[in-house]
């Protein structure tokens, strides 16, 4: 398939939702994680996938190829309905993973679309998962929002990743320039983590999701990630998902996806080549 390829939908709402498709085989679709977006989030693990299968890069609404949504709706809602959207226009049935906040948004597409046949995720936003309390969150919040005001993007995509990185992730995406490419997405970012903060209904990884979900899950999580909040998140999601299977990856962290893809590879094709196709 060629990497020109560019797959495109219409949301619910009437947003275009895009991804580019490269590769071979069986397709997976790949959700990215809150300050990335589908052009910028996969090229250091794609190597290890396109040898076998289509893999469609999507980006949510207000990123990457995607467009921007009328009357500026960045609710955990409509974002779950851009990832179903967009899988059940892919014409198969479709795998799907997902990284941190696109872990969650690909929990709650597969609970809600019948394309899809098995979902992995690394370190997802369960929001339901219990955290540990941060006394520095209220003056992180203010760091970040007087960056943004200021339109010191860059600054502010460091500050947001804080607490959740190792000291050296933060190196090396210093080093590599990411954060210069994650300042183009800060602003959806906090729209999206507002509106998140404002809604009451429930999340993608809430317990009426998660028991809709009829396919294999994957929960995989670092060894060195410096939080707990992912491995309580693994707890909820494994009370409440039927088809469950999880895996500690040692030496990872919560951006080994994007810095050390090489972890997590072999756990993505074993555990997508090794679910039955469906009849």
């Amino acid at each position: 398939m060629s990497n020109d390829q560019i797959h495109r939908v219409v949301s619910t709402d009437g947003t275009e939702i895009a991804g580019r498709v490269h590769g071979e085989g069986p397709p997976l679709v790949l959700v990215h994680g809150g300050l990335s977006d589908g052009e910028q989030a996969w090229g250091p693990l794609l190597p290890f996938l396109q040898t076998r299968f289509s893999c469609y890069l999507l980006s949510t609404r207000g990123r990457g190829l995607s467009a921007a949504p009328v009357g500026d709706d960045h609710s955990l809602e409509r974002l779950v309905e851009d990832v179903v959207s967009f899988v059940d226009r892919v014409g198969q049935p479709v795998a799907l993973f997902g990284h941190s906040l696109g872990g969650a948004l690909a929990l709650g597409a597969a609970a809600n679309s019948a394309a899809v046949s098995a979902v992995a995720v690394y370190e997802p936003a369960v929001f339901e998962a219990p955290s540990e309390v941060n006394p520095r969150a209220e003056a992180k919040a203010a760091r970040i929002g007087e960056a943004v005001a200021g339109d010191r993007l860059v600054e502010a995509a460091r500050a947001m990743v804080e607490g959740a990185v190792t000291d050296d992730e933060m190196a090396a995406l210093a080093a590599g320039e990411v954060f210069e490419s994650w300042a183009t997405n800060v602003r959806v970012a906090l729209q999206e983590a507002q509106q998140a903060g404002e809604s009451r209904r429930p999340t993608p990884t809430d317990a009426s999701a998660l028991t809709r979900i009829d396919v294999p899950v994957l929960y995989l999580y670092g060894s060195r990630t410096p939080t707990t909040w992912y491995v309580e998140g693994a707890r909820h999601v494994a009370s409440h998902a039927a088809d469950y299977r999880q895996v500690e990856v040692v030496g990872a962290a919560h951006l080994t996806p994007h810095l050390a893809p090489e972890l997590i590879a072999d756990e993505l094709i074993r555990f997508f080549e090794g679910v039955p196709e469906p009849a």
